[in-house]
């Protein structure tokens, strides 16, 4: 009956673990762009993507800066990490928390990334992060600044072949 119990803790901790209501907390190693990261938990690096936020692409105008707010935001400091998805790429799609303030909508009010509609089904989250973008928008803060910014997605059509030969090259190059 021991045994039983036990694998039944076991099992039910995997359950929780892996749900999307349990928040578990690692360090940010390494910034990769504007809405990935590297988090280290227990010895082990997970790559996190913002959930429901598209920063522009690292070669796009403003995407550097966007890489730099979010890397001056949370660099070395200790994240809440609340996972809601994972994504084709196997990167754990997630809310992030630092110093009290969830840094996915962070970023989208100080101009550094766009609403994904695609992937906010979140409400009302996507509903006040959509909120955060007018409001940026019209007071021209961060990609707003530019003229006519392009989304990432736009972005990459426009700039389809160099993109993806960049983007393919990077994620097989880079060092955890």
């Amino acid at each position: 009956m021991e045994m039983k119990n036990r694998i039944v803790g076991v099992v039910v901790t995997i359950f929780l673990m892996c749900g999307q209501a349990v928040a578990w907390q690692g360090k940010v190693v390494r910034v990769l762009d504007g809405d990935s990261i590297l988090v280290k938990r227990a010895g082990r690096i997970y790559e996190i993507r913002l959930y429901g936020i598209d920063a522009p692409e690292y070669r796009q105008p403003f995407g550097k800066q966007a890489g730099r707010i979010t890397r001056d935001m949370i660099k070395g400091k200790i994240v809440s990490i609340q996972r809601m998805d994972v994504d084709r790429y196997h990167r754990i799609v997630a809310l992030v928390k630092s110093d009290g303030r969830l840094v996915n909508r962070e970023l989208v009010r100080r101009g550094a990334a766009w609403l994904y509609p695609k992937y906010c089904q979140q409400q009302p989250l996507c509903r006040e992060l959509r909120s955060d973008q007018q409001r940026a928008d019209k007071q021209h803060l961060g990609l707003w600044a530019g003229k006519n910014p392009l989304s990432p997605a736009q972005w990459k059509r426009r700039n389809k072949r160099s993109s993806h030969r960049y983007h393919r090259h990077f994620r097989h190059h880079r060092q955890y």
